[in-house]
């Protein structure tokens, strides 16, 4: 039985855990969870998820949801070579902490986005103030690595990338930050399928950001 995906393409950690599974080259079936709709409320889904997020997955009647630990799962699951997820406890404990980073990127990113698309309000100095600091954050992380969590592609990789767009979108950096452009660059080549799997997601929400910041 192929694992079951729950996602919509708008949402970025649910396009980071298909990144993800594009990466390891499984089976999947995808299940769309619309979000614009409300679908994560209908019950159905509340059963799989009642904290009514995704992404989330099924595999085998195992059910997980979050991006990073579907992620961890995943490439430990099916995975061999441990570069994306090292068994190494340090490198790893390294990747995890960037991980638990990114959470950080999601709440802020949703806290601005959400009431912009739905609601027409605008980011307050508060929150573009945030979304700068992690700008100014990832940054540093590349000091001196080729990627987010060392010199080689890891699922930490994974769950920033799919931020990092909109976020310009929404604090234009005006290229003050050229390693990250430089990893940005690095991971569209490294990883597998990405513009396959990442393109129309992050345009459709950008696309939303840009004309909610525009009305009014």
């Amino acid at each position: 039985m192929p694992l079951i995906f729950y996602y919509m393409d708008i949402s970025p950690p649910a396009r980071s855990v298909d990144l993800v599974i594009h990466e390891l080259g499984l089976t999947v079936q995808y299940k769309i969870v619309n979000l614009l709709k409300d679908e994560h409320l209908d019950p159905d889904f509340l059963k799989v998820n009642p904290l009514h997020t995704i992404p989330a997955i099924e595999d085998n009647g195992f059910v997980l949801w979050g991006s990073q630990p579907i992620n961890t799962y995943l490439v430990s699951k099916y995975r061999k070579e441990d570069s994306l997820y090292p068994k190494n406890l340090q490198n790893r404990a390294i990747v995890d902490q960037r991980l638990h980073y990114s959470n950080d990127i999601f709440y802020v990113l949703k806290d601005t986005a959400r009431p912009l698309i739905r609601a027409g309000k605008k980011p307050s100095p508060e929150q573009l103030a945030k979304i700068k600091d992690i700008q100014e954050n990832v940054e540093k992380l590349l000091t001196g690595q080729r990627f987010i969590a060392g010199d080689t592609l890891t699922v930490a990789d994974h769950s920033y990338i799919t931020y990092l767009d909109i976020l310009e979108v929404l604090s234009p950096t005006e290229d003050k930050f050229p390693m990250t452009k430089q990893w940005f660059a690095r991971c569209k080549e490294t990883m597998k399928d990405f513009e396959k799997v990442n393109k129309n997601g992050a345009d459709l929400l950008i696309s939303m950001v840009k004309e909610s910041l525009s009305n009014g």
